[in-house]
């Protein structure tokens, strides 16, 4: 069956530079143009779609092999203090409800900036690199997190830009790949990150991604990223684009911040309740704690969901869902799942008809389509967390 996301853009595609403004490029631009890149703008960055080989193929690299992509364009910051990395990240926890005061060189944590509403102003990975904090956030935030920083923080802390190219190899092969590039990679788990070296350049490698399989994402100084990608290309890695990074993401049920998440949406309603331990809901000193608390204890009204249209149809962002009529929900993001075989889609929906195996109806077209709830994720999640 042909992938009907072959031919669009990604659902998740931002939109494109004021007039005038010419996209910014990643250091792979040339890269890409020599691969045959089918070149989009993606918050402000001009970024790759997809290749000649088509999503599906570049889907199923990663779902089976080993899948390249140039995700230059996210923001990487450092964080320092007069204390280190760890006064760093005590200082960081007062924006984030995540436990970040506990990370131990080498660790990585997933987290979120809330606002007092409990909304989620971003997303991001905090990293503990040994005497000061590498985090990344989303490209579309990357200012509002600046200006978050400079606001909340102690005037001791420096937050710099690093300007670096960052890539992400994903899928059962990854492993085998970067080993042998950096190998560094070889010892990490899930969350974990180290510094390395590559022939002569500093790098960071993390073990993680985006996209539900193991891998890693490599944060190199420019000059470095197209030999490496060229090298990692020869071993076997198939370069891919935004189009496959969607429908990767999507299946593994990964919110994505504009989409599943935004300033309106808690941690609680969007199914990440998992990454506020203990500690910080008993401090309940974050921005948003009494609300996200609240809803922790009581529940949410909404909840995020996975749902599974009938029949061959998919239900795209904006599709109204409803429940015998009455309008319950809407989807944040819908398309063709490659490894599934069919249409998946992520809703908010109200908490009462969130269990899986309701029955729902999406709205496509104007006409009611048979839906319903189902676990998330939809593709089980491979991390290797160790042997």
């Amino acid at each position: 069956m042909a992938n009907p996301q072959s031919r669009r853009p990604p659902a998740h595609q931002d939109a494109a530079p004021p007039p005038g403004e010419a996209a910014l490029e990643t250091p792979l631009a040339a890269l890409h143009a020599r691969l045959g890149g089918v070149m989009v703008d993606f918050a402000g960055w001009s970024l790759p779609v997809r290749y000649p080989a088509g999503t599906l193929a570049e889907h199923a690299a990663c779902r089976e092999g080993a899948a390249l992509f140039d995700v230059s364009h996210m923001g990487q910051l450092r964080l320092e203090t007069q204390g280190g990395a760890t006064a760093a990240a005590q200082a960081l926890e007062a924006l984030c409800p995540g436990g970040l005061a506990t990370l131990k060189p080498g660790d990585a944590r997933y987290t979120q900036f809330t606002n007092e509403a409990g909304g989620v102003i971003d997303d991001l990975i905090v990293s503990h690199a040994g005497d000061s904090l590498f985090i990344v956030v989303n490209a579309a935030r990357r200012e509002a997190d600046l200006a978050r920083l400079a606001e909340a923080l102690d005037p001791d802390a420096t937050v710099t830009r690093l300007d670096r190219a960052l890539l992400a190899v994903q899928g059962p092969k990854a492993a085998a790949l970067v080993g042998e590039l950096v190998p560094q990679a070889a010892a990490l788990r899930f969350m974990q990150t180290a510094a390395a070296e590559w022939r002569g350049a500093e790098a960071r490698v993390s073990r993680l991604g985006y996209t539900g399989e193991d891998g890693f994402e490599i944060s190199l100084p420019t000059g470095a990223a197209e030999p490496f990608a060229e090298a990692l290309i020869a071993a076997g890695a198939v370069p891919a684009g935004l189009g496959a990074r969607d429908t990767l993401r999507l299946e593994a049920g990964l919110p994505l911040w504009g989409h599943e998440l935004d300033e309106t949406t808690t941690p609680v309603e969007a199914g990440l309740a998992w990454s506020i331990p203990k500690r910080r809901r008993e401090a309940a000193n974050f921005p948003g704690a009494a609300v996200i608390l609240r809803q922790i204890a009581e529940g949410p009204a909404r909840r995020l969901v996975g749902v599974r249209p009938d029949g061959a149809a998919p239900a795209r962002e904006g599709t109204v869902v409803t429940a015998r009529g009455a309008p319950i929900g809407a989807v944040t993001s819908g398309g063709y799942g490659p490894t599934v075989g069919g249409p998946v889609a992520m809703a908010f929906v109200a908490a009462a008809v969130a269990e899986p195996g309701t029955a729902l109806e999406l709205v496509v077209r104007g006409k009611p389509r048979p839906a319903g709830v189902v676990p998330l994720p939809f593709v089980p999640h491979r991390y290797f967390r160790g042997a």
